[in-house]
């Protein structure tokens, strides 16, 4: 834990990356992983994630995230999107695939069907979206902690344009949606803030213990 904790000291948001120096792809698969690995809301992981390594597709993107450099001198760009479609449909899949992975009928699952039925599919379109943009969101967490002990720089990001993203990924037509993004790499040498003390606030200030 106490290593843990320093790997989250040494971490930042790199504005400024290395393109220089490439992220390797089995590393990237072991943060990929840790991503398919994250919690989610009864596991229904509601989200998807665009690995981008095209250098003209990324420059496409970069107009559409204010010409931030991040973007295109990263090793990749990763675009998480959160369905839009989350109905009948989604849940059975989801069921057909815990009955496959654990080896079991799906009829073993008609009480968390029931549940999620009872739950995520009552909620409005727009609450659906909400509800899963916030998954989406853990799993960035999960990715942020997983580069940070693997010496990794990462930069999550939301200062882009996401109906412009939507329109250059075609994203509409496969029903999803982009809500956030996490750039990938190494950091560039001269980059000032990766020397910054990390600010936050103290303990006594953000925990309550009641």
């Amino acid at each position: 834990m106490e290593k843990y904790i320093e790997d989250l000291h040494w971490r930042y948001a790199t504005k400024k990356f290395n393109p220089e120096k490439e992220l390797k792809e089995e590393d990237l698969n072991k943060l990929l992983e840790a991503v398919r690995l994250s919690a989610s809301s009864y596991g229904l992981q509601p989200y998807k994630i665009l690995v981008i390594k095209d250098p003209e597709l990324r420059e496409k993107l970069k107009s559409a995230a204010f010409g931030q450099p991040q973007i295109t001198d990263s090793s990749y760009l990763l675009v998480f999107c959160y369905i839009t479609k989350i109905d009948q449909d989604y849940l059975d899949e989801f069921i057909k695939n815990n009955a496959e992975t654990r080896n079991k009928s799906v009829e073993d699952f008609d009480g968390m069907k029931e549940m999620i039925q009872n739950s995520v599919l009552t909620f409005s379109q727009n609450n659906k979206e909400v509800w899963a943009s916030r998954q989406a969101y853990i799993a960035i967490g999960n990715l942020l902690s997983a580069a940070a002990n693997m010496k990794i720089d990462a930069c999550p990001m939301e200062g882009f344009n996401p109906s412009e993203f939507d329109k250059i990924l075609d994203l509409e037509t496969k029903n999803l949606k982009s809500v956030a993004l996490t750039t990938l790499g190494y950091r560039s040498e001269d980059d000032q803030l990766q020397d910054a003390k990390k600010v936050r606030k103290s303990s006594k200030e953000l925990f309550t213990h009641l």
